[in-house]
């Protein structure tokens, strides 16, 4: 498959706000190139202090903000509205697009995805990468390929706090939205008896079963290809959707249906400016707020139906 990789530049002041511009366009395929505080977070994630000199070469002053359209999306409808919300933000920035294939992304983004601790039990180790696991964490090894979700960014780390806190070994977790199945698996590693994950993208639905495959955890996962929640029929303890603030209202219509007795709710993927719209929709709807967790400019909710 082609794709048109858009690469915008901003001064590293802008590289949340523009981040959070580009999830809002396209919910995939974005990766960040920002060195700004690159030995800062060489030690926290590492406990090292000597990096490569051609990364301590790289002008810290500006970061580069990857997203990649695939060719059945619409990719210069894409550009313009991009660009048209970093004008209304007052973003500076340089703006390039090109045409890449799949094995250009792969070598693309690869360089900049690294092992990374998440909560207090887990570790994002790229299958790609050795990992001496030192501190003896849940290792969850993933190659996301062209599918949402390497744990990095906010919305889906966001999601694995809250999944370390409420899985437990009588968990049955639906996943909708599941991307590169970073969350069904996760949970089936931190103790779920099963885990489903949807996604209406059918190559995010293949790269989760393989990424199943490397955690030896396809007897307790299954992926479908779907809309939200119409393939499903069963019912869940946990259900986690890391989309976007409209979809996510929109799954408030009918979540109920697939939700057990106190089962709880995870939603993530909802830009600040957008968390009005989503709380009403949780009163709207009948459903408590149990907890809210932030980072960066993004919020994630616990949430229980009212009784």
């Amino acid at each position: 498959m082609n794709w048109t990789e858009i690469s915008v530049k901003v001064n590293s002041e802008y590289t949340e706000q523009a981040a959070a511009i580009a999830n809002m366009s396209v919910p995939y395929g974005i990766y960040i190139e920002d060195y700004s505080d690159l030995i800062e977070q060489s030690w926290e994630i590492a406990h090292v202090d000597l990096i490569e000199q051609e990364l301590l070469n790289k002008d810290r002053s500006y970061s580069v903000i990857h997203i990649y359209i695939s060719e059945e999306d619409n990719a210069v409808e894409a550009c313009e509205y991009i660009k048209e919300l970093l004008l209304a933000s007052k973003i500076p920035f340089e703006f390039v697009s090109r045409e890449v294939n799949d094995s250009d992304w792969a070598d693309g983004w690869k360089k900049f995805f690294k092992s990374t601790k998440i909560g207090n039990k887990l570790v994002i180790r790229p299958s790609w990468e050795n990992y001496e696991n030192t501190s003896d964490r849940v290792v969850l090894s993933i190659d996301p390929g062209a599918a949402f979700g390497t744990g990095t960014h906010a919305t889906t780390s966001l999601c694995l706090e809250i999944l370390e806190k409420y899985t437990n070994n009588s968990s049955r977790v639906l996943d909708i939205g599941c991307g590169s199945g970073i969350l069904s698996i996760a949970s089936v590693l931190l103790g779920a008896t099963c885990a489903v994950g949807v996604d209406i993208d059918a190559q995010s639905v293949k790269v989760a079963k393989e990424n199943a495959e490397i955690n030896n955890v396809s007897d307790k996962t299954r992926y479908i290809v779907g809309d939200l929640a119409d393939k499903i029929t069963d019912k869940y303890d946990i259900i986690c959707a890391n989309i976007v603030a409209d979809v996510i209202i929109k799954l408030l219509e009918n979540v109920e249906d697939y939700m057990n007795d106190n089962a709880v709710l995870i939603t993530s993927g909802i830009i600040d400016v957008r968390e009005n719209d989503v709380v009403s929709a949780f009163e709207r709807f009948g459903y408590q707020i149990i907890e809210k967790h932030t980072k960066d400019n993004w919020c994630a909710f616990v949430l229980m139906k009212g009784k």
